[in-house]
């Protein structure tokens, strides 16, 4: 399985990328759980996981800062 591509998280709308977020960090837990009760099949999950994580909140700090530099510049 290959690693999603970050323009696809790039053309996300922010309460997409909000609905991303969370879902990613429920799997990353019920990851975890399953690991934790030796139920864990799938071990390189957690590996995209994290990297979609990554992306994620990538983007996302991206945007928080373009939206500040948009502001200072208004000012």
């Amino acid at each position: 399985m290959a690693f999603p591509k970050i323009q696809e998280v790039r053309e996300l709308s922010d309460s997409e990328l909000e609905e991303q977020i969370i879902a990613v960090k429920r799997q990353l837990f019920e990851l975890r759980l399953q690991k934790a009760t030796r139920r864990l099949e799938k071990t390189h999950e957690f590996k995209h996981a994290r990297h979609r994580l990554a992306q994620l909140l990538t983007v996302e700090r991206e945007r928080q800062l373009a939206a500040e530099k948009k502001s200072t510049q208004k000012e």
